[in-house]
């Protein structure tokens, strides 16, 4: 028998064998299926309002979608009718009015092709294989939570966009199979808010709408893994947003099944000030698919730049932050956020106010390591609201041209630049309010 003697410097050797093991199966890709299914609901920036200068109408990388004819609602799954196809922009069937609803419901260019073409580039370029997404959009332009959701009641043609999705999802599963090919959906895409800007139980009603989604989707496909939800905050209705907030919070209460990719405040929006035009659509899509990337692919813990802690001595509040790609900056691409705001005019987006909601003069903010430090102009007192990017910019000839009414300059230093649309993308920190005690 052949005696092993454990020295010191053999165990060392074998930790870090060990070690090294552990940090490549860690970042080892997540590719279990020929095709990834990505299904996009929400309401109208979910199906690409007011993107009318359409540009991804070219489909380099062999993502999908499905063809649905001219089939009226509803559709069988099973007819024959329905194919797969190049996945392009506009995706899916063009919505003739409004309201609309699935399978007629998209407007313009949505952030689709962007979003999948990202994942296919970056995938490609990590491991020298072929991607293919398979997307599907089911949003309803102008619609809350209550026409989105599982069992929806239908008003009109409103409400269909649950049941939409499972159609779809049935669909391609079927095609997926009669080509010999592998079909799961790996992410629900939630770009919404809006209608339910005033809803504190948004939070609790997201993460049912993704229980429903892991369900009823892993029936369909058979798959074993849970679909990730993505989603990213609403940032032009209504100042202090229970939605808002809860789009970035829950993926902090929820961090296994759902991720904020971040806000939309720094994207060139339409002249509404509401709706994104197509760049800003492609640049959302190239930043979900970042996103895509390192959680449902990479298996990475990403979240987006957002804050852990807060702490008052005084006039000074510091607010920490988790930083997905240290140092944190102030941007310089967007012009001063709260010009017209006399208190708040040297915050470069941060508000602060007393507990009984009186604005409190900010003298200055300063980034140190992963922190903030507001100093302010007289004490706030205990239990100071401090809030980011959540308060609107009332004096219109101050809000930026193709830009929303609110927003803020602290960001990352993420050097992420899109396939589609080659411009840079570090992660802008989320809208949020909190209190300092």
């Amino acid at each position: 028998m052949t005696h092993f003697t454990c020295t010191r410097s053999s165990l060392l050797f074998f930790i870090l064998l060990f070690g090294a093991f552990l940090s490549a199966s860690a970042q080892t890709p997540n590719l279990p299926w020929d095709w990834s299914g990505v299904i996009g609901t929400g309401q109208s920036l979910s199906v690409g309002a007011r993107a009318f200068d359409i540009k991804a109408t070219n489909q380099l990388y062999g993502n999908l979608q499905l063809y649905t004819d001219h089939l009226p609602w509803p559709i069988d799954p099973d007819n024959t009718n329905l194919a797969m196809i190049p996945l392009v922009e506009p995706i899916g069937r063009h919505s003739p009015a409004y309201p609309s609803s699935w399978p007629e419901n998209i407007e313009a260019e949505t952030y689709h092709t962007a979003m999948a073409d990202e994942v296919s580039v970056l995938v490609h370029d990590a491991t020298g294989h072929d991607f293919i997404g398979v997307h599907s959009e089911v949003g309803e332009n102008g619609q809350g939570m209550k026409y989105i959701k599982k069992g929806a009641v239908h008003h009109g043609l409103n409400g269909r966009s649950y049941e939409g999705a499972m159609i779809e999802t049935k669909a391609i599963e079927r095609l997926a199979r009669a080509q010999g090919k592998t079909f799961g959906v790996g992410a629900i895409v939630v770009t919404h808010g809006e209608s339910d800007a005033g809803n504190k139980d948004y939070e609790t009603e997201l993460h049912q709408l993704w229980s429903d989604y892991d369900k009823d989707v892993r029936a369909i496909t058979g798959q074993k893994q849970s679909p990730q939800m993505i989603l990213s905050q609403q940032n032009v209705v209504v100042d202090y947003s229970p939605s808002t907030q809860a789009q970035w919070k829950i993926g902090v209460d929820y961090p296994k099944d759902i991720v904020c990719a971040g806000p939309k405040y720094q994207y060139p929006y339409y002249t509404d000030g509401i709706h994104l035009v197509a760049d800003g659509y492609e640049q959302l899509g190239e930043k979900y698919g970042e996103v895509y990337f390192h959680r449902v692919i990479l298996g990475e813990d990403w979240q987006p730049l957002y804050p852990t802690g807060i702490k008052r001595d005084g006039v000074v509040i510091t607010v920490q932050f988790h930083v997905p790609t240290p140092p944190l900056n102030w941007d310089t691409s967007l012009p001063p956020a709260h010009p017209s705001v006399e208190e708040w005019k040297n915050g470069k987006g941060f508000e602060v106010c007393t507990s009984s909601g009186t604005k409190v003069a900010i003298k200055s903010v300063e980034i140190s390591d992963d922190t903030v430090v507001i100093t302010c102009a007289s004490d706030p007192g205990s239990n100071a609201k401090v809030s980011y990017a959540m308060v609107a910019e009332k004096e219109r000839r101050t809000i930026p041209s193709g830009g929303t009414v609110r927003w803020g300059l602290l960001r990352d230093s993420d050097p992420f630049a899109g396939a589609f649309t080659k411009k840079t993308q570090p992660n802008y920190c989320v809208a949020f309010e909190m209190a300092a005690p």
